[in-house]
Formats: C-alpha cells, sequence, structure tokens
C-alpha cells in the first residue's frame, strides 16, 4: 500500500499545550486529530467506565489510529502518554499500517508558567475532569528512553510551538509539503 501517511504522536503532562498544539497542526496539515481525553470522557458518558478510565481509552484510540492510518489518512494521536507501554503501542500501530511514526513529546520548561496554564485552563470536554497542579506534579510519567522531538512551549505562543514543530517535521521529510 502505497500511502503519505504518518502517525505523529503527541505527549506530555497536561497542561504543557498538547491539545492546542495537535489542533493546529492537524489544521494545517489535513490530517485526523484523535484525543485520547475525548474517547475516554466518551466511554464514561456511555456507563462503561469511571476516571480514572485506564488503558480501554488508549487501545480505542489505537484502532482508530490505525484504521485511519490504512485510509491513508495521517492522524496526529494526542494523549498523555506517560509509560513507555503507550509508547511502544503507539510505534506498533504504526508498524502494523505500515507508516511512519513520529514522536514527540510537549513539555512547559517554566514551572510558574506550567503550574499557571494547568490552574487557569477550562473544559473543553464536558464533564471531563481536569487534574489540579498537585495531581499533574505527582502523575507517574517515565523518562523517553528513545530518540523524540522534544517540544518546549514555554514562553512561546501557539502559533510559534506549531512553527517550531513544523520545522522539526519538515527536516525528517515526512509530511506532504506545504
Amino acid at each position: 500500500m502505497l500511502s503519505n501517511a504518518v502517525l505523529v504522536v503527541i505527549g506530555g503532562l497536561p497542561g504543557t499545550g498538547k491539545t492546542t498544539l495537535s489542533r493546529l497542526l492537524a489544521a494545517r496539515i489535513g490530517a485526523v486529530h484523535l484525543r485520547v481525553d475525548t474517547i475516554e470522557q466518551a466511554l464514561v458518558r456511555s456507563g462503561l467506565a469511571r476516571h480514572p478510565v485506564g488503558p480501554a481509552g488508549y487501545v480505542v484510540g489505537y484502532a482508530l489510529a490505525e484504521e485511519h492510518l490504512r485510509q491513508g489518512l495521517t492522524v496526529i494521536a494526542e494523549s498523555v502518554n506517560p509509560l513507555a507501554v503507550t509508547r511502544d503501542s503507539w510505534r506498533d500501530v504504526g508498524a502494523r499500517a505500515g507508516v511512519p511514526v513520529v514522536e514527540v513529546e510537549v513539555i512547559c520548561s517554566d514551572p510558574a508558567e506550567h503550574r499557571q496554564r494547568v490552574t487557569s485552563r477550562s473544559v473543553d470536554i464536558p464533564d471531563l475532569p481536569l487534574p489540579d497542579w498537585q495531581q499533574v506534579r505527582r502523575r507517574d510519567y517515565e523518562p523517553w528512553s528513545r530518540d523524540h522531538i522534544t517540544l518546549d512551549t514555554a514562553g512561546d505562543r501557539p502559533r510559534e510551538s506549531l512553527n517550531s514543530l513544523l520545522h522539526h517535521l519538515d527536516r525528517l521529510q515526512l509530511l506532504p509539503r506545504r
């Protein structure tokens, strides 16, 4: 199967700018934005799960991403992606679909700015519980153990972060020319 599809996996702690960046990137390159928070909240609304949902949201996300990739669509898969096992699973999705995978870790290196983002953001998915600053700080989040793009959003406006990410992706020559 010849395809220009790419799986771009965007992870990072809550409040780093993942969702904003993922939405901007998907709109810029015409990709599907797949957000695990949306999937998890749908599972909760269905009555099949309660928060914390556990692996179910990720498993559904993997299946949806693979389906879209097999259709030749580029997918931006966005989640906290805190564990090596979830990162490996996204890579497995790309391998099964026969597409390249780009992993992006979004960070906010300024603790004061990160805290301000976490404490001031509003819910954009009805009834989704947002973590407070202490929950973000205590979150189980394993360090990344392989090459990936690290994007620091501290001090940047969303468009600046998008341009930085596009620069990294252009260097990899995986996305179609814009």
